[in-house]
């Protein structure tokens, strides 16, 4: 029989990649029948093919299903996915919803930052000895945690007010204006956090976020400009499977670019999201259609990696490491939604809005498990500590929906209110009433 080492690993491939597609599909369509985001039960169902409890039941035939030979290649098509996602990201990032809602807006994103940067930072001191690998120094550490604890997920945020039917609203528009801010601010944060975890002194750092400060230069004087020029021309000569070669190349090297750099490859796709030009129609076709397959067909195989380095048993033997993801998950619901809420109500909203926009922050789905592969892959944080912050991510994206249906009940007159603003100057004039936002569908 052949090792693994030596055994092809197409025909694995051929088994895997149908068996997860289909089961989280199937996951994400029960959880939603429960009101949950899709992504909740994308993520669950990574989790229960790995060692958790496939690997810990049946370990024969999760061995069966993912060899050795295969998971190198699940991870790199998981990790391509990861990129056209973040491209997806960043193109929907409409910054225009700042539009009567900017100070509020980064008055509440900042605040729902500074807070977890704090606390996460002084959880993150008391749980170095014992969650620090070996060699990794207290900065990068301790720097990583408060950025994990600061994210926002900002396509299940957008998901999860279509399906409540609040996207139009008020407090749905300045939900989504707090989350761009939030999603770019985290970006740049970890994209720092990067930089100083993979530099070996204090020159090497600094030149990789002068490298940086250099891109983001480059991307926005230079490539927009450019880019947005061609988009005009293309609407008119190309064709749409054009265009999405040009996209994905694009978005490819400047994810190479930023790896090269050193603050991670999902950084320039993320950015290379941001500048291009969301008008053209042939633009919206070609983002559909790598959406169309990257969500459904490469996304899944990134919750499974995410689920195979998840391993809820490790935790089992030592019931301190219980009471430190209790501590986790406290710090982080209190921080972030929290200073959400905090904020919101200090520039005015009402209890009950400063309530769901807090809520609705402390959303971390996808966009926290990518960060969180980055630590691990980084070497900054252990498979223990790993594990924990993955639980963490499950539940705050999970206790969204239905802390969101408490809070709005608990005031129903009010919605008249929200629902008379839909069509004011407020609202992002580009959203339709009808028409699912596409970060929304991306959440899928």
């Amino acid at each position: 029989m052949a090792t693994d080492a030596l055994r092809d690993p197409f025909p694995d491939l051929l088994i895997a990649i149908p068996v997860v597609m289909l089961a989280c599909k199937a996951g994400a369509q029960l959880l939603r029948r429960v009101g949950q985001p899709p992504v909740v039960g994308e993520i669950v169902v990574g989790i229960l093919l790995g060692p958790s409890l496939l690997g810990w039941l049946w370990p024969d035939a999760q061995a069966w299903l993912f060899p050795t030979s295969v998971l190198p290649y699940i991870g790199v098509l998981g990790n391509l996915g990861l990129a056209a996602f973040m491209f997806l990201v960043g193109l929907e990032l409409d910054l225009g919803s700042l539009r009567g809602h900017s100070k509020t807006a980064v008055m509440v994103s900042q605040a729902s930052i500074a807070l977890p940067l704090g606390l996460g930072s002084l959880l993150a001191l008391g749980m170095y000895r014992k969650f620090a690998p070996e060699g990794v120094d207290r900065l990068p550490f301790v720097l990583f945690i408060a950025v994990s604890m600061s994210i926002t997920a900002f396509p299940v945020l957008a998901r999860i007010l279509t399906d409540r039917g609040l996207y139009r609203t008020r407090v749905g528009a300045l939900a989504m204006a707090c989350a761009a801010v939030d999603d770019v601010t985290a970006w740049c944060l970890l994209a720092a956090v990067v930089a100083v975890s993979t530099s070996g002194s204090p020159t090497e750092a600094l030149t990789t976020a002068l490298l940086a400060a250099g891109f983001l230069l480059l991307m926005l004087v230079v490539v927009r400009p450019l880019l947005a020029r061609w988009a005009a021309r293309a609407e008119r000569k190309y064709s749409n499977s054009v265009v999405l070669v040009v996209l994905f190349s694009g978005l490819c090297l400047a994810s190479l670019a930023t790896d090269e750099i050193g603050v991670h490859a999902l950084f320039g796709a993320f950015v290379f999201g941001v500048i291009t030009p969301r008008g053209p129609e042939v633009i919206r076709q070609s983002a559909d259609s790598l959406r169309a397959f990257t969500v459904p067909v490469l996304l899944p195989l990134f919750f499974v990696t995410t689920g195979l380095k998840t391993d809820v048993s490790v935790l089992a033997g030592d019931p301190t490491q219980w009471l430190w993801a209790m501590a986790v998950l406290a710090v982080a619901v209190l921080a972030k939604w929290g200073g959400g809420a905090g904020a919101a109500r200090l520039a005015g909203q009402s209890w009950r809005d400063a309530l769901s926009i807090g809520a609705l922050m402390n959303c971390r789905g996808l966009t926290e498990l990518v960060v969180l592969n980055i630590g691990l892959s980084l070497g900054v944080i252990g498979q223990n500590l790993f594990t924990i912050l993955v639980l963490m991510a499950l539940i705050t994206t999970a206790v969204t929906s239905p802390a969101l249906s408490a809070i709005r009940k608990s005031h129903p007159l009010d919605e008249d209110h929200d629902l008379a603003t839909n069509g004011s100057a407020d609202v992002p004039a580009r959203q339709d009433r009808v028409k699912e936002p596409a970060a929304a569908v991306a959440a899928r």
